[in-house]
């Protein structure tokens, strides 16, 4: 690999010769500008304002632009006398625990190369001494004009460098969060955690561009001579109303998509224990007369259930109609002693 920068590293007294190489490449399709009309390619051309003319990048500089227009020029051996001590060197300020350093702060990464047979004693001892303290280093050097920050980290056998971004060039997340109260109910949270159980893990190396593979057919076809493919139809979006429906169809999908059984995706729904009236009919075990009893005591015991009158109404109603059976007994009974004494009267001697 090609080195962008050539230095080395400070840890402490021990300098260690390093190159930088760059440890990511882009595989994204590029375009060039056309003229519609008849396809001809669209060019910038470096034209200076002064003479009116194409210049090539041999004449080219660089200036910096003053408040008032005026362009100082800088020079490369301006820029190398710079009064930092991280002009060609990558300094280590700090050995902090990896979770110290916000992922929002990662810029462009790089590997650190050893600089020749030199470097390898010191380049394995940083190397041994990060995995041993499970700490990454933080880093000041200069690199395209600026000084940077940086992250040193063990990638296998090589140590590998981050770009960090200063703390004040990350925004603050203010006004990004919903501003209205939300309550999440627990069993949304439930459904929520049996989606991520269902999704699962996954293999960084099976995922790939699948924009770029789409692109790379259309192209194809369309050098062919061929309609390009039509892309399959969106489906459709809305508002979502109901949450938990809507997160038990992610885990149904999920599931079928795994091809697990989905019995288990929806939320189940269980109905209450119903309530014991506070009468329970007793158990009857004799003959017909228990059995009616027993069925009118269940249908009594029913009707008060379904009944919306007060108690006390119910308990009068009971003890007029006690009072009317026993008022009847009594002029019954009444009744046949007359008619017994009426028979004795009559008698004869």
């Amino acid at each position: 690999m090609r080195s962008i920068w050539n230095g080395a590293i400070s840890f402490g007294l021990v300098s260690i010769p390093i190159k930088l190489v760059n440890a990511t490449e882009n595989h994204s399709i590029s375009f060039r500008q056309i003229h519609t009309e008849d396809g001809g390619r669209i060019r910038y051309r470096k034209v200076c304002e002064v003479d009116d003319r194409e210049v090539t990048s041999s004449e080219i500089g660089k200036g910096y632009e003053d408040a008032d227009g005026t362009i100082i020029p800088i020079t490369d051996e301006d820029l190398s006398h710079l009064p930092l001590p991280t002009a060609k060197t990558i300094e280590i300020v700090a050995f902090v625990p990896a979770d110290r350093i916000d992922p929002l702060q990662m810029d462009a990464a790089y590997y650190l190369q050893a600089g020749g047979a030199p470097a390898a004693k010191p380049y394995t001892l940083l190397r041994e001494a990060l995995k041993r303290s499970n700490k990454v280093a933080v880093t000041k050097y200069a690199l395209r004009g600026r000084e940077r920050l940086g992250m040193l980290r063990v990638v296998g056998d090589a140590i590998a460098m981050h770009g960090l971004l200063w703390p004040d060039e990350v925004r603050a997340p203010e006004g990004v969060a919903p501003d209205t109260d939300v309550t999440v109910r627990d069993k949304e949270l439930d459904l929520a955690d049996a989606l991520m159980d269902t999704l699962g893990e996954v293999d960084l190396e099976d995922l790939h561009d699948e924009y770029r593979e789409a692109v790379e057919e259309v192209v194809a076809a369309k050098a062919a001579g061929e309609a390009p493919p039509e892309a399959p139809g969106a489906a459709p979006s809305g508002k979502v109303l109901d949450l938990m429906a809507a997160l038990e169809n992610s885990v149904r999908a999920a599931k079928e998509s795994r091809g697990e059984p989905t019995g288990q995706g929806k939320a189940e729904v269980r109905q209450l224990p119903e309530r014991k009236t506070a009468r329970t009919a007793p158990k009857q075990t004799g003959g017909k007369k228990s059995t009616s009893t027993a069925k009118k005591t269940a249908a009594s015991a029913k009707k008060a259930t379904k009944s919306t009158q007060p108690t006390k109404k119910t308990a009068a109603s009971a003890s007029k109609s006690t009072a009317k059976k026993t008022a009847a007994t009594s002029k019954s009974t009444t009744k046949k002693t007359a008619a017994k004494k009426t028979a004795a009267r009559k008698r004869p001697a």
